[in-house]
């Protein structure tokens, strides 16, 4: 039976982009292994019907992961916001105020106000940046953290020939302002750059290069700085992340493990020659998340990890930059609080609990939002 073209009829609908919550598997594979198991089927093993050969889902997925963890290339976590310019009092106060702010007493290693800087020297004139900025359509934000930003010590001249970098990538010179900062758990810089470039159009930057190239870029400029990381600079990093309250590189292998399997991060030992030492962290990892009420047991070797893990360790960072800016705060005021006096938000105190205002700060400073 033969069918023409002219036969064929095409109803149309809505295009699917998989799943949009993040609750569940995020690959074609996961979708299907989480299909069967609830069709009843256990384990992550397949007879193929020609011959009864086994195939396996995700066969070098331990693998993979281990190289990925063990890469000896220096690691940086970055972020970014475009900032639209909106009417005439936005434009003239968004910016001076979010300058300010990163200004403020207490980012710098010794406690005191922070100063901008720039291309040509460390005493940068912010408010002539913000008033160049004035008229443009935006801006952007960029946080940059290198995860050995300690080791660098002077992030000013890692920034300069970042810019330059960024400068040679985009086919323009940039106008740019930044400041360090040292009081969250990584010390990072604040980037702003105008967005215009050098010809007067508006500067447009490609989507791919605010999230990876910028990242890379630094990754490449701290690793020649300081050189690939030795095997016991690997091996330390791995061993605090076990038990850190912010999301890790070892939180983001289990959840491609957990995506390939279904939805469960299962740890038992394969068949096939596998890295213990990789097995033994991850499993502390996720004992971890266990007791964070973040992963439930199913099994032997095998973990359920809650939606919106990422999203609740990320909050836990945020939190432990919090108390970091209250301890740094405290001790600027040389007195030692009565810790016996302090209240848990949300309770409900039977007597007032007395206090004073010790420091300001962001729980997002790319937004401005505060605590």
């Amino acid at each position: 039976m033969t069918t023409r073209d002219d036969d064929l009829r095409v109803r149309p609908g809505r295009i699917q982009h998989g799943n949009r919550s993040g609750k569940g598997p995020q690959t074609f594979v996961g979708e299907v292994m989480r299909a069967v198991k609830k069709a009843g089927h256990v384990g992550n093993s397949f007879r193929s019907s020609q011959g009864g050969s086994r195939s396996r889902f995700g066969s070098g997925r331990r693998a993979a992961v281990s190289i990925r963890l063990r890469s000896n290339a220096r690691r940086v976590v970055t972020k970014a916001r475009v900032v639209r310019h909106q009417g005439t009092r936005f434009r003239s106060t968004l910016l001076p105020k979010h300058i300010a702010y990163l200004k403020r007493e207490g980012v710098t290693r010794e406690g005191l106000p922070a100063r901008m800087f720039d291309a040509s020297g460390d005493e940068a004139d912010d408010s002539a940046f913000a008033e160049r900025c004035k008229d443009d359509r935006h801006h952007f934000r960029f946080i940059v953290s290198p995860e050995d930003a300690a080791e660098i010590g002077d992030l000013k001249t890692f920034t300069r020939e970042l810019a330059a970098d960024m400068e040679k990538d985009l086919g323009t010179r940039l106008d740019w302002i930044a400041v360090d900062h040292w009081n969250t758990y990584n010390p990072n810089v604040h980037l702003l750059i105008r967005g215009r470039a050098d010809d007067g159009e508006d500067l447009v930057i490609s989507r791919d290069y605010i999230s990876r190239g910028i990242r890379d870029r630094a990754a490449e400029r701290i690793t020649l700085e300081l050189g690939p990381r030795t095997e016991e600079q690997i091996q330390s990093a791995l061993e605090r992340e076990v038990e850190a309250e912010r999301w890790t590189s070892l939180d983001r292998a289990l959840r491609d493990i957990s995506d390939e399997c279904g939805g469960v991060a299962d740890l038992e030992p394969g068949p096939n020659a596998e890295d213990p030492e990789l097995r033994r962290l991850l499993l502390g990892r996720v004992v971890k998340l266990e007791r964070l009420g973040l992963a439930e047991p199913g099994g032997p070797g095998c973990w359920t990890l809650k939606p919106g893990l990422d999203e609740t360790l990320r909050q836990l960072g945020v939190r432990g930059d919090i108390i970091k800016t209250m301890h740094q705060a405290l001790s600027r005021t040389g007195s030692e609080p009565d810790v016996t006096r302090f209240a848990l938000h949300g309770e409900e105190p039977s007597d007032p609990v007395p206090g004073r205002l010790v420091e300001r700060g962001l729980d997002d400073e790319l937004k401005g939002a505060p605590m």
